[in-house]
Formats: C-alpha cells, structure tokens, sequence
C-alpha cells in the first residue's frame, strides 16, 4: 500500500545515535536512558546527561553541554537524500523521544523541514506510550491505517506500539537495532526511498 504519511524515529534511525555518544559503554548508557524515561517526566537533554553522569562520570556541566546538543549528532550518511526523496510523495513526521530543541538541530542538519516534529517533550511522555502517535494523528489530521507507515531501527518498543495501532511497520537495519517482526525491513533509507517510489 503506498504510504499517506510516513513517520520516523529519530535516534538511532534517522540519526547516529552510536557516534553522537561515542561507542564506550554505548548500550549501558542507552539502557539508563530506557531507565530513566520511565520515571517522572523530565526533557531528552536531562536525561542524556544524567546517564553521562552515571555511566561515564562525566562532569555536569559537560554532560549538560552534550545532552543540550544531541539533536547535532551524526545523521546517517543516506538520511538527508533519502528522507528528501520520500518527502515528495507523502508526508513525514518524526515521534521522537527527544526535545524541541533537538528537533530543530536535526532539522537544520537535513537542510530542510519536516511535516511535524512530535516529541516527548511536547507530549509529556516517552515512547512506547501510545500518546506521542495520538498526538502525531492530530497534528497531522490523519487516522491509524495501514497507509500510515512507522519507520524505526527499534521493533522492541517503537514498532510493537505502531502495530497495536495499526500502522504499517518499517524495520531499518542499523547498528544497535533490534529487530522483531515487520511489514518491511530495508538495509538502510535509501532502500526505503527506493520502495516508497516503487508503492
């Protein structure tokens, strides 16, 4: 089916999450993070420099510094060009676990904008919470179908709840993801882009 909307996670999909913190204890970090998004609501930037801290024994301040910058992290190499291409034919929206301001890093990464930056901080809650899709269907006036494609490197927390909703799952395959079952699993974004042109 060709897709009405396309939305995307972020890290570690769209972005390199693995260079942007560094491959030293990059999954305890990661697992902190998981940790720490389930406690009270705080922002994306807290949260990553709290795991600094914890993990790494970074300083504070540093740790603050990076948290605040994250959405400046590496994009993957195929992301620009190919989150281009698909714009032509449907709209994108990212559902981030992350902050408007990283919104507006990677955005000015991409050398143009989404449709929709929809993010935990908007939303006051962290996925898998279904609310970051909810809120994401009324930004962009757009019911759960089939025509409405989830795209994440995450089949463990991220496409099991687009398939609760029943949105067509996209697995991209990316250091650190996690694969589960999907509609369609691509080596990259560029292989998405060529399936999207195709639909």
């Amino acid at each position: 089916m060709k897709p009405s909307l396309l939305t995307f996670d972020i890290f570690g999909t769209v972005l390199d999450w693995r260079k942007g913190l560094g491959e030293a204890d990059f999954d305890r970090i990661v697992d902190v993070q998981g940790d720490l998004e389930q406690g009270r609501f705080r922002p994306y930037a807290e949260i990553v420099a709290e795991s600094l801290v914890r993990v790494r024994r970074m300083d504070a301040v540093s740790a603050a510094r990076m948290g605040a910058e994250a959405g400046t992290w590496p994009l993957f190499s195929d992301s620009r060009e190919a989150l281009r291409r698909m714009q032509k034919l449907a709209p994108l929206a990212a559902t981030t676990n992350s902050d408007r301001a990283h919104g507006e890093q990677v955005q000015a990464q991409l050398g143009f904008r989404l449709d929709a930056w929809i993010c935990a901080e908007e939303v006051r809650a962290y996925k898998p919470d279904r609310r970051i899709w909810e809120a994401a269907a009324r930004r962009l006036g757009k019911p759960f179908g089939r025509s409405w494609w989830h795209v994440s490197a995450y089949a463990d927390y991220d496409l099991r709840t687009a398939r609760e909703l029943g949105l067509t799952c996209v697995f991209v395959r990316r250091p650190h993801s996690r694969e589960r079952d999907a509609d369609l699993a691509v080596p990259d974004l560029a292989a998405l882009a060529d399936a999207v042109e195709a639909a």
